[in-house]
């Protein structure tokens, strides 16, 4: 009899016995091995590499299960390949999912550390969808080199980055003056307060597409609006502009403007202020 023929027999028996022994507990044996047999599998790996770990930000590639390898390809850089197994732990928009859930195309934050000469998925965070949208906030920092826009909104404590274009439109909205030079990269200073629109590339990285910069260390400023709010005791106002429905809050000297002992909730007034990279600070102040 054949030797391949009779290994099959007696394995159809055996899990023909198998099956009625579920049948008669009420479970099923083989999953019962196979959880059994994964919980083994993973047990017996090793503990996951204890090196410094790095993050990276990419587009999973030629997702390979057989060899538990993918390859990772971050924006301007050459795609590298990174190893996972058992240990690796994935998750989708913050909920966590089966190792089996990994795909190609994926945009994804990973978790590395190396495992010798080779990188390891510590963890692997993909999106369902990548942000995009607007942001107003601070300049932190801008790099003319890498093209890289460092932005945090004032309440907040964690930064944006985007990559901003060379041929990318930049406007200035309300300064009465500035700098010198047409609108443009020059004014992403640090402290400047931007407006930016931005859209996501295939790597996963916010690509500004439109600036705009609504204040520059040194620029001026006219208000015109109803006092909100008046401390003569710290000299801050909050003025409601009926322009842009915005309101500013405007530091200002109460010994240097008599005027503004008079002043009340409510009041309409006109205030010219210089923005000094952080808060608007009144030049002169008149009722109107």
């Amino acid at each position: 009899m054949d030797r391949s023929f009779v290994v099959f027999l007696l394995s159809g028996v055996l899990a023909g016995q198998l099956s009625a022994a579920g049948a008669e507990q009420g479970t099923n044996p083989l999953l019962a091995m196979d959880a059994e047999n994964a919980s083994l599998k993973t047990s017996a790996l090793p503990a996951a590499p204890q090196g410094k770990s790095t993050i990276i930000g990419g587009e999973i590639q030629r997702l390979d299960p057989v060899r538990d390898q993918f390859q990772l390809k971050a924006s301007g850089q050459r795609p590298m390949t990174v190893l996972f197994d058992e240990r690796t732990q994935v998750y989708l928009d913050g909920k966590k999912i089966s190792l089996r859930d990994l795909h190609s195309d994926s945009i994804a934050s990973i978790q590395t550390a190396l495992d010798g000469t080779k990188v390891f998925a510590i963890s692997i965070h993909m999106l369902s969808r990548v942000p995009e949208g607007e942001y107003q906030g601070q300049v932190l920092s801008y790099s003319a080199a890498t093209g890289v826009l460092t932005v945090r909104e004032v309440a907040s404590r964690n930064p944006v980055k985007v990559v901003v274009p060379m041929n990318i439109p930049i406007t200035r909205v309300g300064q009465i003056n500035g700098p010198p030079l047409n609108p443009g990269l020059s004014d992403l200073v640090k402290g400047a307060l931007v407006s930016l629109t931005f859209e996501p590339n295939q790597a996963g990285q916010g690509i500004a597409s439109r600036i705009e910069i609504l204040a520059t260390p040194g620029s001026a400023f006219v208000f015109g609006g109803s006092i909100s709010s008046l401390d003569m005791h710290t000299g801050r106002m909050t003025v409601t502009d009926p322009r842009d429905e915005k309101a500013y809050q405007i530091i200002f000297d109460p010994s240097k403007f008599p005027t503004s002992q008079t002043l009340h909730d409510g009041d309409s007034i006109r205030v010219t202020a210089t923005f000094d990279g952080s808060r608007y600070v009144a030049n002169s102040i008149a009722l109107n």
